[in-house]
């Protein structure tokens, strides 16, 4: 059997694709797993340092790490109408955007990527933990926040408004749907298991679907403080066909996202052969 580190975030869109894998409600071929449950941003830091064998990661930081980790087809947060917000007390000219001080969800999250191409003179950024960004905007720390994963439902609760949605300005730009997050395997372990990795998850993602209300305990687990209705919504927004498989348009939104961000100087080169084979 082989045991591996396995990293993903207590959000309700990674709980919902994942409970069935890692509580043996499929066939997991002789997995076993080590998991590490943190902020997206945290799971990038870790990737970074290149000691978790799957993982969670941010589109914009798996770009600087393709020499160490191929994407798996299966576990993609990639859609439309679901990218980052850009908010604030009230409306801003975009000289005040730029001026900042803005909140972002930490420096290699997609969301802060999508920031860039949007808004390539805002250098005046403060990291924030995800869920700490409407606060911050609320108490006028920052000027504007770029908020993610439920606070997308939350913010106008709090009298916030929306400045800029950054999924919008992707599609519009590109026609292509959002790549955000995916999931990784490191490169150096055989490609064999590799592949086992990407079907044991496929069929995760598979099982939740057919299951719904069999996965919601683990995802009501780890949001606590979260209304039914809202994790519903989340999981509905992040988890979509291209979780259960990239496809061909979900590699080329990948592969698109990156060339654009090399091509204006946001990442480095790259290895372009980072799909699992």
């Amino acid at each position: 059997m082989a045991k591996l580190t396995l990293g993903y975030s207590p959000c309700p869109n990674d709980t919902f694709i994942f409970d069935a894998m890692v509580h043996g409600k499929i066939d997991t071929e002789g997995l076993d797993f080590d998991l590490v449950l943190d902020d997206v941003e945290a799971l990038n830091r870790r990737a970074f340092a290149g000691d978790i064998d799957i993982t969670k990661l941010s589109y914009h930081a798996f770009a600087y790490l393709t020499d160490q980790y191929n994407l798996l087809d299966a576990g993609s947060a990639l859609g439309n109408n679901c990218g980052p917000l850009l908010i604030a007390r009230t409306p801003l000219t975009e000289a005040e955007i730029l001026q900042g001080p803005i909140a972002i969800p930490g420096s290699m999250t997609t969301a802060n990527f999508l920031l860039g191409l949007a808004y390539p003179e805002a250098k005046n950024k403060g990291e924030y933990l995800f869920s700490e960004i409407e606060d911050a905007v609320q108490s006028g720390a920052v000027v504007a926040g770029l908020i993610i994963h439920e606070n997308r439902f939350t913010y106008q609760q709090k009298g916030l408004v929306r400045l800029l949605d950054l999924g919008e300005y992707w599609e519009s730009t590109t026609g292509l749907p959002i790549p955000l997050g995916g999931i990784v395997v490191r490169k150096d372990l055989p490609v064999a298991l590799q592949q086992t990795v990407n079907r044991v998850l496929r069929r995760s993602v598979e099982y939740a679907f057919a299951h719904p209300e069999d996965v919601m305990p683990y995802i009501r687990q780890h949001a606590q403080a979260m209304e039914d209705a809202v994790m519903q919504a989340h999981i509905d927004l992040y988890v979509t066909r291209y979780t259960v498989d990239l496809g061909a348009a979900g590699r080329e939104a990948v592969r698109q996202m990156f060339r654009i961000a090399r091509d204006k100087g946001i990442i480095p080169d790259y290895n372009e052969s980072f799909f699992i084979n």
